[in-house]
């Protein structure tokens, strides 16, 4: 197993802990990103996010790639700069390639070089970006 991967995932860190936000190209990573940057989040890394094993913790980690620009980018406007946080712990990871169907969902997880991860999918729901800003501060 390898000791860190670079993921196509953009992440904010809010209070020490980190959300991925992973989905395919144009399924709006930076734009809840930002939404969440204007809810009081900090930006770690925007597109290509690296994970990796924390020494201490034994936990993952997430980064930007050290060759990726403070830039966030906004559809339509263009790149912003932001200033990029990290390295901190994953707490939460967001699919945006998959719709959640439930109103009350199980808990779910993914993986992460072998830790597990809670994992939440796409509401589409405008209130999304509140709800996992609360849902990190519940942490």
């Amino acid at each position: 197993m390898t000791d860190e991967i670079i993921l196509h995932a953009s992440t904010v860190v809010y209070n020490g802990h980190g959300l991925l936000i992973e989905g395919p190209s144009g399924s709006g990573k930076s734009s809840l990103a930002l939404s969440l940057l204007a809810l009081g989040a900090d930006l770690v890394a925007d597109d290509r996010t690296k994970v990796f094993l924390g020494e201490a913790e034994n936990r993952p980690m997430v980064v930007a790639p050290r060759t990726l620009p403070a830039l966030i980018e906004a559809r339509g406007v263009g790149l912003l700069p932001a200033r990029l946080r990290g390295p901190c712990r994953l707490a939460l990871a967001v699919d945006l390639g998959v719709r959640e169907q439930d109103r009350l969902p199980l808990s779910k997880t993914r993986s992460y070089l072998g830790r597990d991860v809670t994992l939440l999918h796409n509401t589409g729901r405008v209130d999304f970006a509140a709800a996992l800003l609360q849902y990190l501060k519940s942490l």
